[in-house]
């Protein structure tokens, strides 16, 4: 019989990271989308330019123009409409979102991943990178949240220490929920390096 973990094996997906990322939201945020002229929009990694498009709004789409190189051809240029869908908030306004262009796809999503096109996660079949993260691993980030939460401080019990405006019953929940996920990770990074904590 297999140990901990045993069985388990990393999927061969690409992860999201791995693509260039359209979000509809940060296009809104930066009221790009009123516009009705075309506009550039760039990508960098590690400083150096990963890609460009020209973006250009019309009433409920806009038109994606780029170059793209399919697996080792030539470039070739793009041109194609991404439909906008506009839906009423609970409480008041709107919020916007892409319907992904794949060919039979159709689907309302907030980010389009740039291959050859512009798709949605799902027709890309693309994992997040949360989800090849180790078991321990998963549980430091999920403590380094809830110590940020907290003000950076961890698991003082100290209520003096408890970050302003913040109520006590509150600081007590997360403080033993941070407490929960430090035990957690311990006992899982022991379990994966053969530790006994």
């Amino acid at each position: 019989m297999g140990g901990w973990g045993s069985g388990k094996r990393w999927s061969s997906k690409s992860t999201t990271s791995d693509y260039l990322k359209l979000d509809v939201r940060q296009l809104e945020r930066n009221s790009v989308l009123e516009r009705r002229y075309s506009f550039g929009w760039n990508w960098t990694r590690d400083g150096e330019s990963a890609g460009n498009i020209v973006i250009r709004p019309e009433d409920d789409r806009v038109i994606l123009t780029y170059r793209s190189r399919s697996r080792g051809g030539e470039r070739e240029s793009l041109e194609y409409a991404v439909a906008l869908e506009w839906l009423p908030c609970h409480l008041g306004g709107e919020r916007v979102y892409f319907r992904c262009p794949a060919r039979g796809c159709g689907r309302r999503v907030s980010i389009l991943y740039g291959g050859r096109i512009f798709a949605c996660r799902r027709c890309y079949d693309l994992a997040y990178d949360c989800q090849r993260e180790l078991p321990h691993y998963r549980a430091l980030r999920k403590g380094q949240k809830l110590s940020d939460r907290l003000g950076g401080i961890g698991c003082m019990d100290d209520p003096a220490l408890r970050p302003k405006g913040m109520h006590r019953k509150t600081f007590a929940r997360l403080n033993r929920r941070y407490i929960q996920a430090q035990r957690q990770m311990n006992a899982l990074a022991g379990a994966h390096f053969g530790v006994l904590m």
